[in-house]
């Protein structure tokens, strides 16, 4: 994480100059709101982006995480004139980070359910946002672009996110071919889990669904999951049984089997 957990306790009286940050019921909906520049990110974004998910990583109210964004498009990559020193300066009272902000990791070490709400298109770099999350949702209008080529670049930290939830063949085919691809053959390749015109309503509905269940097991079968890209196969067994013993211990577990006897619902608490 880019922030401590004391860094990130004063979250709700911080001042986003492009982030709508709202929690309730264990949900943090996190939306880009710069739809002026087409939800591109700029440094400040960036920050606001990494803080909230901090934010939600350290806290254990927070169970579930919405990715949402206002505007015509949910994202369209990097500004790059902004991170150039050119364009506007808001106000925005998010302290530095502890270190460099990498879009493509933020979601690495989040350990908890992201789902990305995509109503609009996304290009580019917004590609490090939606391929971090858990979920992606979209509308059947969505289009999902990677222009890079036709402009003498390559998207070269969206193809390695990429390679985290698609066939690497793919992969290349959509990066050398600046392909934009529909909701529908964003789904077959697997960018997308869900297609919906009642996007709203379902991905309320599984971000709900979510907080039925132990939150504390969830995290750490996440962080289990992430760990394991950075293991030898051959120690995954091993790793994964101390994980289990450590899901054993927690209080979430105790309650878990206690109401399982008791035939009625946990009371979970995240610890």
């Amino acid at each position: 994480m880019n922030y401590t957990k004391e860094q990130t306790q004063s979250l709700k009286s911080q001042t986003f100059a492009y982030l709508l940050v709202e929690e309730k019921n264990h949900i943090l909906t996190i939306t880009l709101n710069r739809p002026e520049k087409k939800n591109a990110i700029n440094p400040v974004l960036a920050k606001e982006i990494a803080y909230a998910i901090s934010y939600a990583h350290h806290s254990s109210d927070v169970w579930v995480v919405i990715l949402a964004a206002n505007g015509d498009v949910f994202c369209a990559g990097g500004d790059l004139k902004a991170f150039l020193g050119q364009g506007e300066e808001m106000d925005s009272t998010i302290p530095e980070p502890t270190g460099e902000v990498i879009l493509g990791d933020l979601f690495n070490g989040l350990h908890k359910p992201c789902i990305a709400k995509v109503k609009a298109p996304v290009y580019a770099g917004g590609f490090l946002l939606i391929c971090g999350c858990t979920y992606v949702y979209a509308t059947p209008d969505t289009v999902f672009g990677l222009p890079e080529v036709k402009r003498g670049l390559w998207p070269f930290q969206v193809m390695q996110s990429m390679l985290q939830v698609m066939p690497p063949r793919a992969v290349l085919d959509y990066c050398l071919r600046g392909k934009a691809l529909n909701a529908m053959e964003a789904q077959k390749i697997g960018l997308v889990n869900y297609v919906t015109e009642n996007i709203d309503t379902e991905v309320q509905a599984l971000a709900e669904e979510i907080t039925q269940y132990s939150p504390s097991a969830i995290r750490l079968g996440l962080e289990a999951f992430d760990h394991l890209k950075t293991i030898p196969e051959s120690e995954a067994h091993s790793y994964l049984k101390k994980m289990l013993s450590n899901a054993i211990k927690t209080e979430d577990a105790k309650e878990g089997m206690t109401a399982f006897a008791e035939k009625r619902k946990p009371n979970w608490k995240g610890v």
